[in-house]
C-alpha cells in the first residue's frame, strides 16, 4: 500500500478572519433604515442589507478592479499602490447592514483592497433647490506607524467623467478623505484644469476638521455634502457629524467653470480604501507608504450612503452673511480619481 504525504499549507490570516467573521454573523439579515431628514426628499439610498460574504448590490453598485479604468491613468491616477479586486477578503456585506472595504497584504507584499461606484451618475439638483450626499462610516480603527498608507474616502465624480476621463474638469468632491490614521476629515473640491486654475490643482480648494466627539477613527461618523442652489451665489458645503468642514461658493471662480462642475448630467458616488498615494506620502512628511510596518485587514465599515433633494420654486435668495463668509482653506493634493 503506498502511502501518501499529505501537505498541510497554513491559511491565509485575511482568509480565517474573514471566516470566523462570516461564521459568527447571524443568518438573519438586519440593517438600519436610512435617516429621513426634516424637509428633505430621499432619492437614492443603500443600507446595505444583504446575505453575509456577498458583493453589494449590483443594481446600486459596479466595483473597480485592478490598478486602473480602462484607458484611464495608471494607478488611478494617485499614485495609491493597491490592486481592487471583488474578494470577500477585500470587499463583503456583514449581513448586518455594513459593507466593509479592507485591505489585505500577501505573502509578496502585494496590496490589495475594494473600490465601489454608484451605477448611477445623475444625482443632481433643479434651480432653486438643494442636495445631498451623505454617508455614515467607520474609518479603518487603526492609528501610528501601523495605519501609514491608510487612504479610506467617500466621494463623487462628474458624470463627465464616464465619457472623457478628463479631470479635474469634469469636477470631484471628496466628501471624506483621512488618510495614514490621522484624526482628521477633509472636505475638498477639485475643478478647472491641471495643474493650477482656480481650483489650485493638483491641491484643489480643501480643509480639514478633527471628527466631534471621539476620533475618526475610534467609532462611526456622519459625513454630508451640500449643494445649495436656492441661495446666490451658490454654496458647496461639507460636514462632519453636523459640524462644517468646508465651503465653497459659486462667485470664488470664473462663470464658466462653476458651469463645468453644476451643469453636467450630475455626479456619481465612490467609496474606497486605497493604500499608499500622494496624499498619504505628502501627508507621512514626504516618505513612501505604505511601510513595512502597516498592518493589513483593518476595515472601513459603511452603514449607509444616500442622497436627497428638496425641491426649489426656482427662486434664489441671497446668501446669509454666515454662508458667504469663506471657510479657512487647506489643501490635501489628493487627487482621487
Amino acid at each position: 500500500m503506498q502511502i501518501k504525504k499529505i501537505i498541510v499549507r497554513p491559511v491565509p490570516i485575511a482568509a480565517l478572519s474573514l471566516v470566523a467573521s462570516l461564521t459568527s454573523i447571524p443568518q438573519l439579515t438586519q440593517a438600519t433604515d436610512l435617516p429621513a431628514p426634516k424637509g428633505w426628499v430621499l432619492q437614492w439610498g443603500d443600507n446595505f442589507a444583504g446575505t453575509p460574504g456577498s458583493l453589494p448590490s449590483t443594481t446600486h453598485w459596479r466595483v473597480d478592479t485592478g490598478h486602473q479604468y480602462p484607458n484611464g491613468p495608471i494607478n488611478w491616477g494617485t499614485s495609491e499602490i493597491e490592486r481592487f479586486t471583488t474578494h470577500p477578503a477585500n470587499l463583503h456585506l456583514d449581513g448586518k447592514g455594513h459593507l466593509l472595504i479592507t485591505p489585505q497584504r500577501d505573502a509578496n507584499g502585494q496590496w490589495t483592497s475594494g473600490r465601489i461606484e454608484t451605477i448611477r451618475d445623475d444625482f443632481t439638483v433643479a434651480e432653486g433647490g438643494m442636495l445631498r450626499m451623505e454617508a455614515r462610516i467607520q474609518m479603518p480603527d487603526v492609528t501610528g506607524l501601523k495605519a501609514l498608507g491608510y487612504w479610506p474616502a467617500f466621494w463623487a465624480l462628474g458624470s463627465n467623467y464616464r465619457t472623457n476621463m478628463k479631470w479635474p474638469d469634469s469636477s470631484e468632491f471628496d466628501i471624506m478623505e483621512s488618510v495614514n490614521g490621522l484624526d482628521a476629515v477633509w472636505g475638498i473640491l477639485h475643478c478647472g484644469i491641471n495643474p493650477g486654475g482656480p481650483c489650485g490643482e493638483p491641491i484643489g480648494i480643501g480643509s480639514r476638521l478633527p471628527c466631534p466627539h471621539e476620533a475618526c477613527t475610534a467609532g462611526p461618523h456622519t459625513f454630508t455634502f451640500e449643494w445649495n442652489r436656492s441661495v446666490s451665489p451658490e454654496q458647496l458645503r461639507w460636514f462632519v457629524d453636523g459640524q462644517l468642514v468646508n465651503q465653497v461658493a459659486e462667485n470664488q471662480m470664473p462663470a464658466e467653470t462653476w458651469r463645468e462642475i453644476t451643469r453636467q448630467r450630475g455626479h456619481f458616488m465612490l467609496l474606497d480604501v486605497a493604500m499608499g498615494g500622494g496624499f498619504s506620502f505628502v501627508m507621512a512628511g514626504w516618505k513612501p507608504t505604505p511601510t513595512p510596518d502597516t498592518e493589513p485587514g483593518h476595515s472601513m465599515v459603511v452603514d449607509y450612503v444616500a442622497v436627497w433633494t428638496k425641491p426649489g420654486n426656482g427662486q434664489k435668495v441671497p446668501a446669509p452673511p454666515e454662508m458667504a463668509e469663506d471657510a479657512s482653506k487647506q489643501g490635501s493634493a489628493s487627487t482621487k480619481r
